[in-house]
């Protein structure tokens, strides 16, 4: 990696849950307090409710850190499943907050881990975060600790443009002042990080987990890391 000066992480999915897809993460909390009567498929429409109503409608506010994000994610989603009648309301309303704080924990952990990596980088590089979020991803960094680290924040719902358009990476780039060719860009997804940031001519580097769907854990790219802390071995 010659010739880096400056570096754009994604945040959900790159920083906050090792690679994986969210919905792998919330997957493992329903399971994790017991959730009954919802299959693996049912949960996945569930989850797609959820994002499309948060894309819709007015819920989440700037202020909201990420366990208050969770818990209105999960009142969606629950609310979906009793109205399906998958699930009662009696135990929607016992299982959602629990489900919540451990999806929380979980990114606060991860966040913790990251934090040591990007302080590292940001000693040596000018940072931008580049993220598809609510509208509250300054809230998140800053309850995390980790907002001090980047320079700029360029959030979809405050930008107007999403991934994987490459728009929101060129105003990425931008804010760095750099060539292309002199960004390095951090995601966890192959189509909304990885194939943009590559159109614009950037470097780019894969923290590949589980991700949504098999096709997009069965593409293969030179720029799979394995964790965050690769990155401090290739640069």
């Amino acid at each position: 990696m010659e010739n880096i000066k400056g570096i754009i992480f994604d945040y959900g999915g790159t920083i906050d849950s090792h690679g994986d897809h969210w919905s792998e993460v919330i997957w493992d909390g329903y399971r994790h307090v017991g959730v009954r009567g919802v299959d693996k498929a049912t949960f996945r429409d569930a989850y797609v409710h959820g994002e499309r109503t948060l894309a819709r409608e007015y819920h989440i506010t700037p202020d909201d850190n990420f366990h208050v994000l969770l818990s209105k994610k999960m009142s969606i989603q629950m609310d979906w499943l009793v109205d399906g009648g998958y699930v009662s309301a009696d135990d929607a309303a016992r299982w959602a907050e629990p489900i919540a704080l451990y999806c929380y924990e979980r990114a606060r952990a991860c966040a913790d881990e990251a934090r040591p990596i990007l302080e590292a980088l940001a000693s040596r590089y000018p940072m931008v975060l580049v993220s598809n979020f609510y509208g509250n991803v300054e809230a998140v960094l800053e309850d995390f600790d980790l907002r001090r680290f980047f320079d700029t924040i360029v959030e979809s719902a405050v930008v107007g443009v999403r991934k994987p358009d490459p728009r929101i990476f060129a105003l990425g780039v931008e804010a760095l002042g750099l060539r292309p060719d002199e960004v390095l860009v951090v995601g966890d997804s192959f189509r909304k990080d990885i194939e943009p940031a590559l159109s614009l001519g950037c470097r780019v580097a894969w923290l590949k987990g589980k991700g949504w769907t098999a096709e997009e854990d069965a593409v293969t790219h030179p720029s799979v890391i394995s964790g965050l802390a690769d990155l401090m071995a290739m640069l």
